[in-house]
């Protein structure tokens, strides 16, 4: 089936706002995070999906993903946010990387979903997160399987890391899981060096391994 006009003129706009830049011959997207980075293997895996599993509201999820932005600002590429709850707060981030950043903003993880299927697609962002975690947990096991394999699909293909956080571990596809295993209280924010080195644990499910660190 032919896409529509809109989902055309998206596409062209998104074409112009974000340009493709070469693409690099590496597997890996190096976040710039050390505390990641070294324990993913050198980065997120581009062509597969990695679930960030952060199962207590203080874990640090919504810091890792300012981390994130930042990061992509210091290495000059793009991300996209898809924000299945509109929870995410811009102004507690550097006004300097947010024209790095496209935020879609969504009210249901149907709708999420649907935004990650058509950005993927696109193939213009090194980086898509795909923020579930304040999603009400009946709203997300009605995701059939399949929803999470067609975004595997879709990535597989392309040169791009795509990073789904959830509450609790769901998506089946995912080439490597990351948990965070955090509880930071109001104390813990005073101290810069704590929040460095978060608590995580990796599972990578096509070598069936776990480390943690």
């Amino acid at each position: 089936m032919a896409p529509n006009g809109k989902i055309i003129d998206l596409r062209k706009l998104l074409a112009e706002r974000f340009p493709q830049v070469p693409a690099v011959a590496t597997t890996r997207l190096i976040t710039g995070l050390p505390f990641l980075d070294q324990v993913t293997g050198g980065g997120l895996p581009k062509g597969g999906i990695t679930e960030l599993i952060s199962p207590r509201a203080s874990a640090g999820s919504a810091s890792l993903i300012h981390a994130l932005l930042l990061s992509a600002l210091r290495n000059h590429y793009f991300v996209a946010l898809i924000d299945g709850r509109d929870s995410f707060d811009p102004c507690a981030l550097n006004q300097s990387s947010l024209p790095h950043l496209l935020w879609v903003r969504c009210t249901k993880a149907f709708e999420a979903i649907k935004a990650a299927d058509l950005l993927l697609r696109d193939r213009n962002f090194p980086l898509v997160i795909i923020d579930l975690i304040l999603n009400p947990a009946e709203e997300l096991h009605k995701i059939p399987q399949t929803s999470w394999y067609r975004l595997q699909r879709l990535v597989k293909s392309a040169p791009t890391g795509c990073l789904i956080l959830t509450r609790h571990g769901m998506v089946s596809s995912a080439q490597l899981k990351i948990i965070l295993e955090n509880s930071w209280t109001l104390k813990i924010f005073d101290d810069q060096d704590a929040l460095s080195l978060p608590r995580i644990r990796v599972q990578r499910s096509h070598l069936g391994s776990e480390v943690s660190y």
